[in-house]
């Protein structure tokens, strides 16, 4: 990144550049990534190819001013982060989900090393908003719940008020290593990602999340869900994520009730 793509990328979060690349400043840079770039799965649904080049993900991210899924937002995120000065390791993990670990590979998290290695992830959807411990093998209080890391063998689990959100492995990758599994989670009928759309972006005091066509709402304990018609769902793409569509994306068909 040269830096005037360093500067777009702050403006793009609203943040400054930090004075040094130390702990303090990567938790305000990782609020407030969270707060602006939107954790999203529409391209898949807009026919849009995911390319996991910086190129690309700036451009997305940046300049197009749309989120992403983990691949894009932490190789993004990385990017910016290594252009600051901070010394980042793109990690392979295996997600929790129904009931099952999925396949290696299918999340990249980063490692972001200064007097001690922390764990950041800005493209899990909901998860912590500042950096984790990874040396820390007791609870850990964030505003997002309580985190744990605990050894897996040689692997970590990482878990969230818990519960098991994912298996990290220790060893770093380059982001060109995530193409095989980025191409199965936009294209397999399997992905979880090709099953459903979302958007959605931590507000300060909850939630707000478009699935489809429905607009979810959470503040403390409080939840409202709204069925949207086309035109109020690209207005609340517009004013909840700031992501301006002419079209919407087209949700996949609900499955068939079973015969007899």
């Amino acid at each position: 990144m040269d830096e005037s793509q360093v500067e777009a990328y702050l403006a793009r979060i609203g943040a400054v550049r930090p004075e040094r690349a130390d702990v303090e400043a990567l938790r305000v840079l990782q609020r407030a990534h969270l707060g602006a770039v939107p954790f999203e799965n529409l391209s898949i649904h807009l026919g849009e190819p995911v390319k996991l080049t910086e190129e690309a993900l700036l451009a997305k991210v940046v300049d197009r001013r749309r989120g992403g899924f983990c691949y894009e937002l932490n190789g993004a995120f990385a990017a910016l982060l290594t252009a600051l000065g901070y010394r980042v390791t793109l990690l392979g993990a295996r997600v929790f989900f129904a009931e099952r670990l999925g396949p290696p590979m299918d999340h990249l998290a980063l490692r972001v090393d200064l007097d001690e290695p922390w764990l950041v992830d800005v493209g899990f959807g909901r998860f912590s908003h500042a950096p984790l411990r990874l040396d820390e093998r007791g609870d850990q209080q964030d505003t997002a719940g309580v985190f744990r890391l605990s050894e897996h063998g040689e692997d970590l689990d990482v878990l969230q008020d818990g519960s098991l959100q994912y298996r990290l492995e220790p060893r770093g990758y380059a982001l060109a290593d995530f193409g095989p599994t980025c191409w199965w989670q936009t294209t397999s009928p399997e992905s979880p990602f090709t099953k459903g759309l979302t958007c959605s972006l931590p507000t300060g005091d909850g939630r707000v999340t478009l699935s489809g066509t429905r607009l979810i709402r959470t503040a403390g304990e409080e939840r409202t869900e709204t069925d949207l018609d086309e035109r109020e769902a690209l207005e609340a793409y517009r004013t909840w994520f700031g992501i301006t569509l002419d079209r919407l994306p087209v949700a996949p068909p609900a499955p068939a009730a079973p015969a007899g």
